[in-house]
């Protein structure tokens, strides 16, 4: 399988069928359109002397461009090395050092911070640039070669790299997985098969194609189904959803928060919408009946991660026996089951299988076609994440007897006070039953007394009044003495990483940053 073929398919078969909606540009592509400026830009990268086993990186926001260099880099056997546009120039410095690319494409958005990164970089050969406000580079690239496919391609697939995507750095340095061919199809095979997908369906692809919910927005196209590509913002989100005829998309907790608090949230016309995924975090039980509530179509949640994509599922069913027929309520809180091409265990540190009793934690580990191959550049972290043919997740979960899994708490985040492990999740899902908090983290601080202490972070729903006292005093109904809050700071938003997950590090750092001072 060569996953940068999937425009050729569709251009044979329904040429004319729109491929990719770009909202941020307002520009639509055809399948046949599509194919023609994959082979258009993978001949131009061709002509630079690039080979296969070369990297591109890619700076940009969702886009047609974007996702056409993806597929181009798939047909020619290149590396796309997209990197996350947020980061400062220092940060890109380093991800650009780990790829080593040959060439650099960037939206013409971008150019002040480019310039910077060209500037500390003496490595890359090539520098392009596409947009209206830009030099032209990329477009005289492509505009000068041909619509046919590059003679390589029928030797690219299967095992050969397809794309590096960093992590999103929630505990640390951001790390770039590998991916091959083989792994990002694998990965599409568990989608389909959770996600149900049909041919007329209409994919909005909520989050940015730098990290791994771009193997989804694929996984769509693969089937022939039209993208519409944007960059996240509430009322933008719902009007596509209506004009465009939305029918799947995934949105993590924050996203789907801020659409149902949207002003005249229930005016739209929601009623395309099919399917939901949800994940990047846990999602309170509270949330997820409001999201039942709100939206006309079903609920998954997928968890995953860069390295492995999506690896458990909580099905549809799932979704709706607990919160309809009250059965299994407790599984709202848990991440589902292993998808269609996974292994899961919860193991203890030696490796060994914890019991099922959804009492004893383990950690995650996740055997898989999906995996990653490794960390690019990074043999030594490979091997204290993959061992024998294993990968661990770093997650800590426990498991009941037909194999849902409830995380506990990512390693790094678990806390401990008084000799006692308390792990944040269970925290913020007491926290997040009260009507007026929209979202919450939660994160140990220094105690002279109990070496940690719990401290919430909380961002209320607009238009909500609630004190540090009431917040703690719900939770504590929820919560055994010891796990509840003893701090609540109410702020207007948490820091993020680009996937949408809390990046508890930057509150880490707030409160060192307090300490010293």
């Amino acid at each position: 399988m060569n996953i940068g073929l999937i425009a050729q398919k569709w251009a044979n078969l329904t040429p004319d069928k729109t491929a990719i909606f770009d909202s941020t540009n307002d520009k639509r592509i055809t399948f046949a359109e599509l194919d023609r400026y994959v082979n258009k830009i993978a001949n131009g990268l061709l002509s630079l002397g690039l080979k296969k086993g070369d990297c591109v990186g890619i700076v940009s926001r969702n886009s047609i461009e974007h996702l056409a260099i993806f597929y181009a880099c798939g047909r020619s056997g290149l590396i796309a090395q997209p990197m996350n546009w947020r980061l400062s120039a220092t940060e890109l410095i380093k991800i650009i050092n780990n790829g080593s690319p040959r060439a650099v494409i960037s939206e013409a958005f971008f150019n002040e911070l480019i310039c910077d990164v060209q500037k500390g970089n003496d490595t890359v050969g090539h520098w392009l640039e596409y947009g209206e406000s830009g030099d032209g580079s990329f477009e005289k690239l492509t505009e000068s070669h041909g619509e046919d496919e590059p003679s390589v391609c029928k030797e690219i697939g299967g095992e050969d790299s397809f794309f590096i995507l960093y992590t999103g750095g929630t505990t640390g340095e951001s790390k770039g997985a590998l991916h091959s061919h083989r792994s990002v199809w694998f990965g599409m095979q568990n989608q389909t098969v959770a996600e149900r997908i049909v041919p007329n369906d209409v994919y909005m692809l909520t989050g940015q194609m730098f990290h791994i919910p771009v193997v989804l927005a694929m996984n769509y196209h693969a089937h022939g189904c039209p993208l519409v590509l944007m960059n996240f913002e509430p009322k933008l989100a719902l009007d596509l959803i209506e004009i465009e005829r939305v029918s799947a998309f995934l949105g993590v907790t924050t996203m789907l928060n801020w659409m149902m608090a949207a002003e005249n949230f229930s005016s739209y016309d929601l009623s395309s919408l099919r399917n939901i995924q949800y994940g990047g975090g846990p999602m309170p039980s509270r949330v997820i009946k409001e999201a039942l509530d709100s939206f006309p179509c079903t609920l998954i949640q997928g968890y995953g991660q860069t390295e492995g994509t999506t690896m458990t599922f909580l099905s549809q069913e799932d979704h709706l026996k607990a919160v309809q027929d009250g059965y299994h309520p407790e599984r709202l809180r848990s991440c589902g089951r292993e998808g269609f091409v996974t292994s899961v265990r919860i193991v203890d540190p030696q490796g060994q299988v914890v019991p099922r009793d959804n009492k004893t934690p383990g950690e995650i580990i996740v055997k898989s076609y999906a995996n990653m191959v490794g960390y690019y550049g990074r043999p030594d972290l490979t091997a204290k994440t993959i061992k024998n043919g294993w990968m661990w997740t770093g997650d800590i979960a426990t498991w009941d007897h037909e194999g849902y899994c409830f995380i506990v708490d990512r390693a790094k985040d678990m806390i401990i006070s008084g000799g006692e492990n308390i792990y944040s999740i269970q925290v913020e899902e007491a926290i997040g039953l009260n009507d007026a908090v929209l979202e919450v983290a939660v994160i140990g601080v220094p105690d002279e007394e109990w070496g940690e202490s719990v401290k919430a972070y909380v961002v209320l729903k607009p238009g909500y009044s609630i004190t540090e006292g009431e917040i703690i005093k719900e939770a504590k109904r929820n919560l055994a003495s010891y796990q509840k809050p003893k701090f609540v700071e109410f702020v207007s938003e948490l820091p993020k990483a680009p996937t949408g997950k809390i990046l508890k590090r930057e509150l880490r750092k707030q409160i060192q940053k307090t300490l010293s001072e």
